[in-house]
């Protein structure tokens, strides 16, 4: 028979046991040491229900931390739901599509996403309810504009460029909002390029845009380049048409 360690104390006071469970990774248990103590006192709870009520207590403050990290990661920032969305405002606008790709289906097989319409229409505001739904559902996401991302990837080492196209790639859904709200430099759009091809069939992409596909060599001040994107991105992709007159501009009119 073992012999008891002679380094362990057996009579830890409340504070040196809620320490030493903390050590030990115990965030929730030693933060709700004395609740925890006292529910298992009245619940009469023998040694198994004991640790199934530990186990179960860290499995949930680790599931929060995780997604509280991935929410902070992911970067949407605020955002109405889904549920304020005025479905009738828009001229054109497929909603069974929308809500089909609400219920993520797209992400595991790989698939992108790309909506296109005027400005004020709700592309926004739809890709960060995708995005979020995402997020809660256990995948990586990355949110950015595109003025934001290419920014980003100005680099003036080489090292640095793929580490950052690297990080980009990573998550299992990227996000890149307002392409063509201003047009690329000869640079930007290599880059943006770049990207297109590190992701490809790798992870998902939702794209938003106000011009339409055909357009896009203006954004791009390079017909072939943009060509050799759009063959990626709308490859393997659901197109969204989204037509109508901006919504900020109807409320401005009722306002007046």
């Amino acid at each position: 028979m073992n012999s008891p360690n002679p380094n362990l104390n057996p009579n830890l006071n409340p504070n040196d046991l809620a320490r030493t469970l903390s050590r030990l990774g115990f965030r929730c248990l030693s933060s709700e040491l004395d609740d925890f103590l006292a529910r298992a006192i009245k619940g009469r709870w023998d040694p198994r229900t004991l640790l199934e009520q530990m186990a179960r207590m860290e499995e949930a403050e680790k599931a929060r931390r995780s997604l509280e990290r991935r929410l902070r990661t992911a970067r949407i920032g605020r955002f109405k739901p889904m549920a304020d969305f005025d479905w009738n405002w828009p001229r054109k606008i497929d909603r069974p599509l929308i809500e089909t790709a609400l219920s993520l289906d797209f992400i595991p097989e790989g698939r992108n996403l790309v909506l296109l319409g005027a400005n004020g229409l709700g592309k926004t505001m739809i890709t960060k309810n995708i995005a979020h739904a995402a997020v809660l559902a256990g995948f990586s996401v990355l949110f950015r504009t595109a003025s934001d991302l290419l920014d980003d990837l100005q680099s003036d080492s080489a090292l640095r460029l793929r580490r950052k196209l690297k990080k980009y790639a990573r998550p299992t859904l990227l996000c890149i909002d307002e392409i063509g709200y201003l047009p690329l430099s000869q640079n930007e759009a290599s880059l943006f390029f770049r990207l297109a091809v590190r992701g490809y069939e790798h992870a998902s992409l939702i794209i938003t845009s106000n011009k339409s596909s055909l357009d896009w060599g203006m954004i791009f001040n390079d017909h072939v380049l943009a060509t050799a994107i759009l063959d990626r991105l709308l490859h393997y992709s659901t197109t969204l048409n989204i037509k109508g007159e901006s919504y900020d501009l109807k409320k401005k009119r009722k306002v007046g």
